[in-house]
């Protein structure tokens, strides 16, 4: 298993995706041999999670190098040793240590996970020097209309991706939408095509400092609690226009002060943010606060009173890796997203339809007060049992083992 996102890194929900298949595949019948990243190469790291890399675990972690904090000259460096990403470094000795690991452990399948797409470079060597059968893991698209803006880099994540749909046995998607892309895009590898979303830990939500809620009633004196937990992206997330429809309700005083308080945890844009709320004379209603261990950021999503999802219409093919968590914790959830993205289907399969457009302050406003009030009144609706069952990580390892299975018979 490939992948860049793994303990000690911090800061990512995308480090779950791995982490828990190395958890749960054991029990299964596939036994994980990590190759990852020097920790050298994060720029955050944290030891909360080692403890959950199960004892007796093959991890390997080569040498890398972060291009903009360990290559730069005053601030700068030049692009080729940034591409595909600034950890391209990580290659080399990857390489290296995989042909090695490949010699003393003989594994039967090479998986190897995005968004760090160096570690789709480093599979895409293994198995063309081995043969051995290759799960190229994407979660989400890779080259998009307008991302990554550079055109060189563009270009290098158009080529990246098309070895791995044409050479992998396996592509691997988080949500319908992006396989959708894919399929299309390379309808020669459509077949090889899958979906496999991402989910939540139950040992992580039933041990340590998560505890399940209490009921969903506003106690009196104190604000409604309503929850962003993990990166604001300035444009996939960019949250203007919630802040219009808070200042627009300010000024109807339809809310006021003490009503409700909007927390951005572990936002990394908390300056924009505070901009924001400065802007549109809103600063009562925010508050930014610090990234927390993952299992007291579990606990938050079960102690505060709702849930917000955002996510825009430019990534209707992709799905927050925390909008499982939020089902999980039970919780109400408000999402400002796309109607017709795979967000929002997640959403309503859920149960829930507290939905209104990211870009759209009008359609904010609309919905906002009503949910509030829902949730006031203990009357909010609640995601169904059945989809928070479906979305567990265990269960999603279930179907990456059918996956392996099959191409290990086939090999």
């Amino acid at each position: 298993m490939i992948a860049y996102h793994f303990p000690p890194l911090a800061g990512s929900s995308g480090i779950q995706r791995t982490l828990r298949f190395v958890q749960h595949l054991p029990a299964l019948g596939w036994q994980p041999i990590v190759l990852s990243a020097d920790p050298r190469a994060y720029e955050q790291t944290s030891n909360d999670l080692m403890s959950d890399v199960p004892a007796g675990t093959v991890v390997n972690r080569a040498f890398a190098l972060d291009t903009a904090r360990h290559l730069n000259i005053k601030g700068r460096y030049l692009g080729w040793m940034a591409r595909p990403d600034r950890w391209i470094s990580w290659r080399f000795d990857a390489i290296r240590q995989g042909m090695q690991l490949i010699r003393e452990h003989q594994p039967d399948v090479i998986w190897s996970t995005y968004p760090i797409a160096t570690a789709h470079v480093i599979a895409q060597a293994l198995h063309r020097k081995t043969g051995i059968p290759w799960v190229a893991d994407f979660r989400d698209p890779m080259a998009q209309d307008g991302y990554p803006a550079d055109p060189v880099t563009w270009r290098s994540y158009q080529r990246i991706e098309e070895e791995a749909l044409t050479q992998a046995s396996c592509s691997v998607f988080t949500t319908p939408g992006a396989a959708r892309i894919y399929q299309e895009r390379y309808p020669a590898a459509a077949a090889k095509v899958r979906v496999l979303e991402n989910g939540y830990d139950e040992e992580s939500f039933s041990t340590g400092h998560a505890k399940e809620p209490a009921p969903s009633v506003q106690a009196p004196g104190r604000p409604l609690v309503l929850l962003h937990s993990g990166i604001v992206y300035p444009s996939e997330r960019d949250p203007t226009q919630l802040f219009e429809a808070l200042s627009r309700l300010k000024a109807k005083a339809t809310l006021k002060n003490g009503d409700i308080l909007i927390r951005f945890r572990a936002s990394v844009h908390d300056d924009l943010l505070t901009a924001l709320a400065n802007q549109y004379g809103v600063s009562e209603f925010i508050e930014t606060a610090p990234s927390v261990p993952y299992r007291q950021a579990l606990a938050e999503m079960l102690a505060v009173d709702a849930l917000l999802v955002m996510q825009a219409s430019n990534c209707n093919a992709q799905i927050p890796a925390k909008i499982y968590e939020y089902l999980r914790a039970g919780r109400p959830i408000i999402g400002l997203t796309d109607p017709v993205g795979d967000t929002a289907g997640v959403l309503r399969a859920a149960g829930l339809n507290s939905i209104a457009r990211l870009d759209s302050a009008d359609e904010i406003e609309a919905l906002l007060p009503a949910f509030l009030e829902a949730v006031r009144n203990g009357a909010a609706t609640l995601p169904t049992a059945a989809a928070v069952r479906q979305a567990s990580r265990k269960g999603r390892s279930e179907a990456l083992v059918q996956l392996l299975d099959g191409l290990s018979a086939s090999a």
